[in-house]
């Protein structure tokens, strides 16, 4: 049996409610790490485009993660937080460190995605809704994929290297990447930045013990996927295969593992 070093850690995980954040929660307890979750429940959009489940799951409480985690053993809290607020990073640092400890593995993973594009159009290929780029579209992708990361980064290291660790894993999540990301267009930007952070957070901190790192899930079915899109999307991956929140955050785990201590500065893709 691999033992994975994270029994006593403490790790915060962002947009932990559902989906990958969530699913990742629930395998670092696995692993003997108690989790701070973070959220934000979302207005329902009530689009043809999402199921229904779909916009329940994102208009929840992290309750029902805390409780699944509690229910096998494990520790957990969550808080509800606005990342679009930059007083928001270095409250929740507060909090989880009051309540679980010294904060030792952040996964970013929470987003404030939406659909917009340089052409006038008003509905993507899956049918979710457009919007032409703008500055209200820029700055919300932004505030929380880009200006939220770079400031959990700059808590998280200010405090690691405060009370003099020498242990501690980032992790963030990406999609898009060089080729942009068409009618995702402030999306893929912004996790193209993250990216930067990332790398950047890599060099900085190693000296530091801390290992940074970026993951580019394939596409997940965090319950967005109609039924009738499944086949194109499984024709799409060379593995023929749409992945659940557990793959990537199986991978996400490895990563704050001691098995992962070596692997810094690394842009990990999945399929």
């Amino acid at each position: 049996m691999i033992d994975t070093g994270l029994r006593g850690r403490v790790a915060l995980v962002t947009g932990a409610n559902q989906g990958i954040g969530a699913a990742t929660a629930v395998a670092l307890a696995e692993q003997g790490a108690a989790v701070f979750l973070t959220y934000k429940r979302l207005e329902p959009t009530r689009h043809p485009a999402f199921p229904s489940a779909y916009d329940a799951l994102r208009s929840a409480t992290a309750d029902e993660v805390v409780d699944r985690i509690r229910r096998a053993g494990g520790v957990a809290e969550a808080a509800e937080a606005d990342l679009a607020d930059p007083q928001a990073p270095s409250e929740l640092f507060e909090q989880a460190e009051k309540t679980l400890g010294p904060v030792e593995i952040l996964v970013n993973n929470a987003s404030g995605w939406l659909g917009d594009t340089f052409e006038p159009r008003a509905a993507d290929d899956f049918g979710r809704p457009l919007r032409m780029v703008d500055a209200e579209s820029h700055d919300r992708q932004f505030a929380v994929d880009v200006r939220a990361v770079a400031l959990l980064i700059a808590e998280f290291a200010r405090r690691h290297i405060a009370r003099g660790a020498s242990w501690g894993r980032i992790i963030g999540l990406t999609s898009g990447g060089r080729d942009g990301f068409p009618t995702e267009v402030s999306y893929g930007a912004a996790k193209s930045a993250q990216e930067s952070y990332a790398m950047s957070a890599a060099h900085e901190l190693g000296k530091y013990g801390i290992t940074a790192n970026m993951v580019y899930p394939a596409v997940t079915d965090t319950g967005w996927i109609k039924e009738e899109d499944e086949e194109m999307m499984r024709a799409a991956s060379p593995l023929r295969h749409i992945g659940q929140p557990e793959d990537v955050a199986d991978v996400i785990t490895f990563l704050a593992s001691e098995q992962a201590r070596c692997v810094t500065g690394q842009l990990i893709r999945l399929y």
